[in-house]
């Protein structure tokens, strides 16, 4: 069954070694080619393209939250330890997903979160998903789907399966969005 888009699909991430990249990339193939998307690191998102349907938003869990300039001043010390076989993403330095929710307030009717975090409970971890819910709710923006967690070992490793679990997530989230949905 084809669709025609509905309209633009934005994922705007956070990612400093690389696996909230690779969730958020999994998540726009899964969304397929009834959806236009465009996948925009948190530090070229200055802008949102004027058709939005939806904005996904993720980011990695630090400190049982957002990241903060602390948490990514300990991100860099690490990638410096050779034992956790971490290279960093050309934007670890940039301001992340909290400071962007803050200065750009996106105002967007319908939203999706998602984050990577330790594989452990979420008591422990805390979400960077659900505190993005929470800001775009604020915002006045509808939750499309329920906030999702994507899983990363210790060492801050996808875990096996999760990119493909990310793909699976992606085609819910386009079944949501087709227009037979809507009626």
């Amino acid at each position: 069954m084809n669709h025609e888009p509905t309209g633009t699909v934005a994922i705007v991430y956070e990612s400093m070694f690389g696996s909230t990249r690779r969730i958020g990339e999994a998540i726009a193939e899964g969304l397929g080619a009834g959806q236009q998307v465009t996948l925009i690191p948190v530090r070229d998102a200055h802008s949102l393209p004027d058709d939005l349907s939806v904005l996904i938003v993720g980011a990695p869990t630090h400190a049982h939250g957002l990241s903060r300039p602390e948490s990514r001043v300990d991100a860099v010390k690490w990638a410096a330890n050779e034992q956790m076989d971490l290279e960093l993403e050309p934007e670890f330095d940039a301001p992340g997903i909290r400071e962007w929710l803050k200065q750009y307030e996106p105002q967007v009717a319908r939203h999706v979160a998602f984050d990577t975090r330790v594989d452990m409970p979420r008591i422990f971890t805390g979400s960077a998903a659900a505190a993005i819910d929470r800001r775009m709710s604020k915002l006045g923006s509808r939750r499309l789907a329920e906030p999702m967690s994507f899983l990363v070992d210790r060492n801050s490793h996808l875990e096996a399966g999760e990119i493909d679990r990310a793909k699976r997530w992606g085609a819910e989230l386009a079944a949501a969005l087709a227009p037979t949905a809507a009626h």
